[in-house]
């Protein structure tokens, strides 16, 4: 094979992206049991992503808390509960892989391949994962919001590589583009796949710096297989 590892985005690669119509609909949810101001939570909610990616907020409690502070709310434990459940029930849910996903990362398994993950993501996402069929398939899984870093700055695709025990050089990435992550794996001298879904248009406007890509570009998993061989 061509290479030692692969290296995978999370969201919009391994499982689906979260939809911003659903997204935002789950964020009408946790405003109405606060009894707050839609738009004012999610203003917030909003100003607070970078936090809650780079493990600032270590919980999801944490941010909840923060912004009813910040808007003059007070809060329950049995209304806390009740949000960040909402909440981590949207990102479970939307945390299921396809069968032909798992299929492929037991393959590369067999083959001897070792197997990464990089997210920029929420800290509820890590506590879920644990939990998910793909875990077991994943030699190291680094979370943004646990490590405090997040792509594309190349320490956390070199942290991702030292502890696969591999050069940057022997991985391939395979990533959506979001925040600018092939040319960060590009950068550390990884190789960068672009993934595009079945179903993803790239124009959700949730997405964080999504790139221009000219570099090879698959639409599953699955076509992996082909890439490494």
């Amino acid at each position: 094979m061509k290479y030692e590892a692969v290296i995978f985005d999370l969201y919009g690669t391994l499982v689906a992206n979260l939809h911003y119509g659903e997204y935002q609909g789950v964020l009408k949810q946790m405003a109405s049991v606060l009894t707050v101001s839609f738009d004012a939570f999610k203003q917030l909610w909003s100003e607070t992503a970078r936090e809650r990616s780079l493990g600032v907020f270590q919980t999801s409690e944490d941010n909840i808390q923060y912004i009813c502070k910040n808007l003059k709310v007070d809060i329950d434990d049995t209304k806390l509960e009740l949000v960040t459940k909402i909440k981590n029930n949207y990102v479970s849910n939307v945390m299921r892989p396809e069968q032909d996903t798992i299929d492929t990362l037991s393959y590369l398994q067999s083959k001897g391949m070792k197997i990464g993950l990089i997210s920029n993501c929420s800290p509820e996402t890590p506590l879920i994962w644990r939990e998910t069929p793909l875990a077991p398939l994943v030699d190291v899984a680094l979370f943004s919001s646990s490590v405090g870093i997040m792509k594309p700055d190349p320490r956390i695709y070199q942290l991702v590589t030292e502890q696969l025990a591999v050069k940057p050089e022997s991985c391939m990435y395979v990533g959506d583009g979001d925040s600018q992550e092939l040319r960060g794996a590009a950068g550390v001298g990884m190789y960068p796949v672009l993934i595009r879904l079945a179903g993803e248009d790239g124009t959700q406007p949730h997405l964080v710096n999504r790139e221009d890509w000219e570099g090879p570009v698959i639409s599953s998993v699955t076509e992996i297989v082909t890439l490494i061989e």
